[in-house]
């Protein structure tokens, strides 16, 4: 009754934004997004017959989870219990191998890992759609995280509905291949965010029914997209909607403004790689202060030269897959 399994974050090209119900983690829309790798959270779990659920320990990098995070894991947990009919306490270990809680996607690798890995201790013979219904009560992002590489999230009322699946992609007329080809220039500006409150500040905001009613749009827009393998139609709307997602939450009632200097200096150097240099690139953010920056592979050693300029912490980062199990070689304990 023990498992290890990893997972790769996700960085949004189509982001959800505010939920339906806020307890069954149900967006009021689709979501697309790619995985990102080689980041990935590492979580090791064991089920513990003689120990009651009131008995679980949650540790991420060493330390003890408490408060509304081991709450959200004890979401996970109990719904495992639930499907696997079992009554046994749970310990959990994870480790991230990059920053945490500064706009990279850690909620939705860690409890991709921890669905899944639950999932396999327990027992349960699952797909990956079905794994991520398990691991959106976590994170809605995190179902994206299961199925990896390039995902959708369809919105719904229940887990037949809204669950994860990846989404097939073509190479464009000049080759590129969205799979193969990408490589993400990141930009690390540590300012810590929080993601939940961001959501329920969304549904306040007077710009919130605006965005939805163009998302839906964006999302067919996207699918199409990258079903033709068309790196800038792609990486363009992603860039435009990482400025309408934080519009909807800067107008919200706390008028919060998670991006920092660093973080618009690093777009200042994209637009001017591209409209001054001609080099095919777009940036990217989810709800931070930190910058993904997207390039075809050619490129990605001059873009990283130029984001380093801005005096941030670089990485060069490309496409992920799905979530998978691990052998018990690899076990955190």
């Amino acid at each position: 009754m023990k498992a290890t399994a990893t997972a790769h974050p996700i960085q949004g090209l189509v982001k959800y934004h505010g939920m339906r119900d806020a307890e069954r983690r149900l967006p009021y829309h689709d979501s697309i997004s790619l995985c990102t790798a080689p980041s990935r959270t590492t979580t090791t779990v064991e089920w513990e017959p003689d120990a009651s659920p009131d008995d679980d320990e949650y540790r991420i990098d060493g330390e003890i989870v408490d408060g509304r995070g081991a709450e959200r894991i004890e979401m996970v947990a109990d719904h495992v219990r639930e499907l696997a009919d079992l009554d046994a306490g749970v310990r959990v270990e994870s480790e991230n191998s990059f920053p945490s809680n500064v706009g990279f996607g850690s909620s939705s690798s860690g409890f991709a890992a921890l669905a899944t890995s639950l999932v396999e201790a327990a027992g349960l013979d699952m797909t990956r759609p079905e794994i991520s219904t398990v691991a959106r009560r976590g994170s809605s992002s995190a179902a994206r995280a299961v199925t990896g590489a390039y995902s959708v999230l369809y919105a719904g009322m229940n887990d037949e509905d809204c669950r994860a699946e990846r989404l097939d992609v073509g190479v464009g007329p000049d080759g590129f291949d969205p799979e193969e080809d990408l490589r993400v220039v990141t930009a690390l500006v540590p300012s810590y965010k929080e993601t939940e409150e961001a959501h329920r500040e969304a549904e306040a905001s007077h710009m919130f029914d605006a965005r939805m009613a163009h998302v839906h749009e964006q999302l067919q827009q996207m699918r199409d997209r990258l079903r033709a393998g068309e790196f800038s139609g792609i990486f363009e709307i992603a860039e435009h909607d990482s400025l309408s997602l934080t519009a909807t939450t800067m107008t919200g009632p706390a008028g919060w403004v998670y991006w920092q200097p660093e973080t618009i200096a690093v777009f200042n150097t994209v637009r001017e790689l591209r409209e001054e240099e001609g080099v095919p690139v777009y940036f990217s953010t989810d709800t931070g202060a930190s910058v993904y920056v997207n390039t075809p592979a050619e490129h990605a050693e001059r873009v990283e030269e130029r984001i380093a300029e801005v005096g941030v912490e670089t990485d060069v980062w490309e496409v992920g897959g799905p979530a998978r199990v691990l052998g018990e070689s690899k076990a955190l304990f």
